[in-house]
């Protein structure tokens, strides 16, 4: 791979200065956090080409990241921006079967202010 072609992993930022994303990982338990320290290296590699049972496409522009720790359920809500950026919005514990629409919600709302304030385009 040539220098420059890495995809690089950026953690939404609220106005307040936090990042929910980071701050959810960290109230995670040490074995879940390091799985997910592994899961977002995979996706980082892999990026686009990244498919079930790492990933799964939820809807417009929102993928997720799954991730199981003994009996709970996981998941990071990201999207693909440019510049080779893979930008973590959203984390939650899952508790049903499908996603849930306030947490597609927050996602969403966190993407378009992330993209207004930088500028950009989404993938």
């Amino acid at each position: 791979m040539r220098q420059g072609d890495e995809w690089s992993i950026v953690f939404y930022i609220d106005d307040n200065r936090t990042s929910p994303v980071e701050e959810f990982l960290a109230s995670l338990d040490a074995k879940t956090q390091q799985r997910f320290r592994w899961s977002i290296e995979q996706l980082r590699l892999r990026n686009v080409t990244a498919r079930e049972p790492l990933v799964r496409h939820l809807e417009e522009r929102l993928w997720e990241l799954r991730e199981e720790s003994s009996t709970n359920i996981y998941r990071l809500i990201y999207f693909f921006y440019t510049g080779r950026r893979i930008v973590f919005l959203h984390g939650f514990q899952k508790k049903t079967q499908r996603t849930s629409r306030r947490d597609l919600d927050a996602a969403l709302g966190r993407l378009t202010r992330f993209s207004q304030r930088q500028g950009g385009e989404t993938r």
